[in-house]
Formats: C-alpha cells, sequence, structure tokens
C-alpha cells in the first residue's frame, strides 16, 4: 500500500499534484492519495477530491481519493506526508498584502511583514504535523511546499530532530525550463547550480555539455519573470556585475522602489494579488465542480505556484526509486557550503534518493557577492523561528525588525501590531 497524505487537499493547487501523480504512475504507484482540509475547507476540498478521483479513472488508474477532515487518520501509516497548508485561507493573505500596503510598506506573502506574519501562522502547524508524523507515521518523508517556504525549513531543521523533512518550490523549475527554452535544449541538459534561500536563490553557475555557459545566461536572463511579479527589467551593468543569476523574487531586494510603486498603484485600485487569486480560483472552482471534467485545466497554470507538482512529485518519486535525480530543495548545509553557518537552512541544487536531499558536490561556497544579502535575510529566518518556538511577541517584533524590507523602527512596530491584531486567532501564542 502506497499511501500519501497531503495536508491542505482543498487547494486549488490539488489537481497539479494529482496530474503530477498521474505522469509519474510508473515510477511511483500510488494506491491512495487522503486529502486532508479544516472544516472550513470542506466544500472545496471535497469538489477537489471529487475532480481528484475522476482524473485517476480518466487515466486508467486504481488510485483512491480519500477526503478527510482527521489529520492524524490521513497520516498514520502514509508514506509521504505533503503539506500545502495555507493558515486564514487566502483572506489572511489579502491581510497580509493590504495592511502594510496602507502604510506604504512591501506587501508580500513570504519576504515581506506579512511573509513574516504568515510564518507565525504556519510554523506552529507544520511542528504539530512534524509532531503526528514522528507518532504516526515514522518511516514518513513529509515534502513541503507551504509558504514561506524557507522558515518552515528553518524551523524544522533548527528546533526538531525530524531529519526526513524537504522543502520545495517552484522558482528554481521556472528558471530551468525559461533558459532551457530560450537556448533550445532540454532543461535535463542543464547543469545549474541554484544557491540561496527560498525566494531569494540565485543560479551561480550555469553548464550545458560540460561549456561554461554561465555569462550567456545571464544575459538571457536580464527580462525574465514569473506569473505573480511585476515584469521589470533587470539593470544589464548590475546583473553582469552581480556575476549570477537573481531569480524573479529578487526584484523586491534590488528593485524595491519599482515593485512598491507598482504595488501602491494597485492597492489604490483596490486590486491587490489576493484579490486576484481569489477571483481565479472562483473560476478554477467553478470548473472543477463539473463532473465532465477530468483533467488539470489550463488556467491553473496562471497561478504564480503552477508546475510546482512537477518539483514535488519527481522528489518523492526520486525518494521512493533512489534514482539520484537533481533538483533544487529546501534543506540543512551541514557543513557543505563552508562560508556560511554548518546548519543554515538553504536553497541548492541537490541530488535526491532513498536518503533524501545530497548537497552538489561543487558547490562549497557562497559568492562574497551575495553573502551579505543572504546573512541579512537568513538571520531575520533564524530570530522568525526562535519566536515561534519561544512564542515571545517581543522576539517576533525584533524578528521584523532585521527584515530588510522595513528601515523604521517606528514604522515596524505600527505594521506589527496592525497584522498581530488582524491575525489574532492564528498568533494569540505569542505572548
Amino acid at each position: 500500500m502506497l499511501k500519501v497524505a497531503t495536508i491542505g487537499g482543498g487547494s486549488s493547487y490539488t489537481p497539479e499534484l494529482v496530474e503530477g501523480f498521474i505522469k509519474r504512475y510508473d515510477r511511483f504507484p500510488i494506491d491512495e492519495l487522503w486529502l486532508v482540509d479544516i472544516e472550513d475547507g470542506r466544500e472545496k476540498v471535497e469538489i477537489v477530491g471529487a475532480l481528484a478521483q475522476r482524473m485517476f479513472i480518466e487515466a486508467g488508474l486504481k488510485t483512491k481519493v480519500i477526503v478527510s477532515f482527521d489529520r492524524r487518520e490521513a497520516i498514520k501509516g502514509a508514506n509521504f506526508v505533503t503539506t500545502q497548508l495555507r493558515v486564514g485561507l487566502l483572506q489572511a493573505r489579502a491581510k497580509d498584502e493590504r495592511i502594510p500596503n496602507e502604510l506604504g510598506l512591501l506587501g508580500q506573502e513570504t519576504n515581506g511583514p506579512g511573509g513574516h506574519f504568515k510564518s507565525l501562522r504556519t510554523i506552529p502547524v507544520i511542528l504539530d504535523i512534524v509532531k503526528d508524523v514522528e507518532e504516526l507515521a515514522p518511516d514518513a518523508w513529509i515534502i513541503n511546499f507551504a509558504n514561506p517556504a524557507g522558515a518552515v525549513s528553518e524551523a524544522i531543521n533548527r528546533h526538531t530532530n525530524f531529519k526526513r523533512f524537504i522543502g520545495v518550490c517552484n522558482v528554481p523549475f521556472g528558471m530551468r525550463f525559461g533558459l532551457a527554452e530560450q537556448l533550445n535544449v532540454k532543461p535535463e541538459e542543464l547543469d545549474l547550480h541554484f544557491l540561496g534561500l527560498n525566494h531569494m536563490v540565485f543560479i551561480t553557475k550555469a553548464f550545458l555539455n560540460g561549456e561554461d555557459i554561465t555569462e550567456k545566461c545571464i544575459e538571457l536572463s536580464l527580462s525574465s519573470s514569473m506569473n505573480n511579479i511585476h515584469d521589470i527589467p533587470w539593470n544589464e551593468k548590475f546583473v553582469r556585475g552581480l556575476g549570477v543569476i537573481p531569480c524573479p523574487y529578487h526584484r523586491y531586494f534590488y528593485k524595491y522602489k519599482e515593485m512598491m510603486e507598482h504595488q501602491i498603484e494597485d492597492f489604490k485600485g483596490n486590486v491587490t494579488r489576493a484579490e486576484v487569486v481569489m477571483k481565479l480560483e472562483d473560476t478554477l472552482f467553478e470548473k472543477y465542480k463539473d463532473v465532465e471534467l477530468k483533467v488539470k485545466p489550463k488556467e491553473l497554470e496562471k497561478r504564480g505556484g503552477a508546475h510546482y507538482s512537477d518539483v514535488a512529485c519527481d522528489v518523492v518519486a526520486s525518494i521512493y526509486n533512489s534514482d539520484n535525480n537533481v533538483h533544487v530543495v529546501n534543506v540543512n548545509n551541514n557543513g557543505h557550503i563552508k562560508n556560511i553557518g554548518v546548519n543554515d537552512t538553504i536553497e541548492v541544487t541537490c541530488t535526491i534518493n532513498a536518503n533524501g536531499a545530497i548537497i552538489h558536490p561543487d558547490i562549497t561556497q557562497m559568492p562574497e557577492q551575495i553573502k551579505g544579502i543572504y546573512e541579512l535575510f537568513k538571520s531575520y529566518e533564524k530570530k522568525t523561528t526562535d519566536a515561534v518556538i519561544n512564542k515571545s511577541k517581543r522576539e517576533a517584533l525584533s524578528a521584523l525588525m532585521m527584515n530588510p524590507f522595513i528601515q523604521s523602527d517606528d514604522l515596524t512596530e505600527e505594521v506589527f501590531d496592525n497584522l498581530y491584531e488582524a491575525h489574532l486567532q492564528y498568533v494569540d501564542y505569542l505572548k
């Protein structure tokens, strides 16, 4: 019996996951897929569960889909547990975006003050899931794609002894496929050295058939972006001087002023990314209800996290088959990168097998030109996880003051207090 439990099963992304398992059934013959959600998500998870079952049947597979509101029952005896939950649903994301925007600050669900509160809401739930897995499915792997994936992975690595945890993201996947398309080669032909943090990762080296093509890829990356990020072109001299390829999310770090201008314009027009996603989800779930729909609808690819299943399902299948496929994941450094923290959680190119993730042997140093921004954000992530563990409101505020997107102590306190009150039901453990 090959069993997968997906926590947050009512997500609009779930058909992506199902499609991923169907495509890989020969490598990963899943028997049961448990879709777990909370009572508030009952309607969505039941709609998604019915579609998932139709998709498996349409593919000629006997995989059974079980919708459940009992997380422990779903985890019991599972081989893999995937986490894609969103604490507070999209309404919480809207608050994460709107409240900072009201103060002229970045509203973004991973790297800004809104992302900080998403960490404070999400990490405690993931920690509870880890405890359940340790008790009920001790041999299971947890594959996390709940954001902020970097901070979540840091919390598990720093504050638990659980070693079978891997964080994944679709951003490196999109970067690889984008470059492959521009180069007119197959994605698997590229040897890309990714290194950094989740939503702050760089390609430090790029090779094609053994030839170093880093400079060519830097040139190709100057105008690349993704669905949920404004496509603001990079300054050519800046990126060439940087000598590495930034991910689309680096626009929030290096194009802060321009990104804020776009956000404030959207905010004044009463349109945040959360509202855009809500409307898209309404459309998607209307389609999901159609009993004649038996495949993933193309509209799902308009979501910012489109194609994440190709990462998540490949990681699962690679562990199951121990086939040493290459993926970019969030793992413990374990001293591999010599000039950063020994146990820092990093996003890096790895080989995946039954033992988990093994960091690419040629990636041993963090380039000096990106080490400073890495250390700044890593310190913020560490302080955030400490605040959760210590249940300290003071430490949570202190962590936010370390966030590079806020340069005012008074403004930090104001946005913290406003977000705290807005999310009180999820963060009242902070005292």
